[in-house]
């Protein structure tokens, strides 16, 4: 038997029940892996409150991410062995002291990069890697928009995309979150609820407006993210922590300057281990080269998910939360 933090039925935070479950022997293509640490993010709640229905039901396990060393292998496993140190996104599972995940999505944690640091940006920093390299190339001298730049994602992409040197405009719901994304990457920082966001976008850029907008906020960025947009612009909306975004007629992006806009997530970018391995190993690049650090601001016992969900939930939080079994 092992702890885990387990959901029964669709609801608030207060579904969230610690409690003992079983765990089989690793199967074909599996390893179990002791969790060091448990990465918490915005997708566990949607799944929590029932925005997204569990593929195979109730009760689950929540939680995807984590960080920890391996106990055992199951058959067919060749290029992960016990005492391994790995990391792995996988749907389901993530808050539990041990857990079995498929070898093909688990990744070798290097030395200079601790299980907590793992847990808190496997999830987050490989979503910010294809964001800011692949969805939209940023390079010297584009200007990037960043809706809660002082959040999980949003502090990692603010320091990559100004490590490759973009300029860096983020919005926050508070002056400490503006002073901690300004010490992230931030060049400009917006406070969405005194200020006109579209308004001040305009006014920073000189009216030449954005290259790209990074929008995890949803229901209440949008449409405004189009109007930060120059023309041939892109909008990639990689979350909804304030509501999903409505069915909008596709005809607004041409009377807005003929823009793109995708809504992109890690499955697809990871879907091959050889493109799984490449994003983490430029994420481990660039977080070992001290380029990008990892602010795990948040760090909670496994049996306490509960108040980290109302927690996360409340915006009462920055950076990267994780669960420690």
């Amino acid at each position: 038997m092992v702890a885990a933090v387990r959901v029964h039925k669709a609801g608030g935070p207060e579904v969230l029940t610690y409690e003992d479950v079983e765990l089989p022997a690793p199967g074909t293509g599996q390893v179990r892996v002791k969790q060091a640490a448990a990465g918490i993010n915005f997708i566990d709640v949607y799944f929590r409150n029932g925005a997204y229905p569990p593929p195979n039901g109730y009760p689950f396990t929540a939680g995807n991410e984590g960080s920890g060393d391996v106990t055992a292998v199951g058959s067919g496993v060749t290029d992960i062995k016990v005492g391994d140190r790995i990391a792995a996104v996988f749907p389901f599972g993530g808050y539990a002291a041990e857990r079995n995940v498929p070898a093909d999505r688990a990744v070798k944690v290097p030395g200079n990069i601790s299980h907590e640091q793992a847990a808190g940006m496997m999830l987050k920093g490989m979503t910010a890697q294809y964001l800011v390299r692949r969805t939209f190339k940023v390079e010297k001298g584009h200007t990037v928009l960043m809706h809660a730049a002082a959040g999980g994602v949003g502090l990692i992409l603010c320091q990559w995309a100004a490590h490759l040197g973009a300029t860096v405009i983020g919005t926050v719901g508070s002056k400490d979150k503006a002073e901690l994304a300004k010490k992230n990457g931030c060049h400009h920082v917006i406070l969405y609820k005194d200020e006109d966001f579209v308004a001040k976008v305009k006014e920073i850029t000189g009216g030449k407006m954005c290259d790209v907008v990074y929008d995890g906020v949803g229901k209440t960025t949008f449409p405004g993210s189009l109007d930060c947009l120059k023309p041939l612009g892109m909008f990639a909306s990689f979350g909804a922590s304030s509501g999903q975004i409505d069915a909008f007629n596709i005809n607004i992006l041409q009377f807005k300057g003929s823009l793109f806009a995708t809504r992109p997530t890690l499955n697809n970018y990871a879907a091959k281990r050889e493109d799984l391995l490449a994003i983490a190993k430029d994420l481990f690049d660039v977080v070992g080269s001290g380029a990008v650090k990892i602010d795990v601001a948040g760090s909670y016992p496994l049996k306490d998910a509960r108040k980290a969900h109302e927690e996360l939930e409340g915006r009462k939080t920055t950076g990267s939360l994780i669960l420690v079994p």
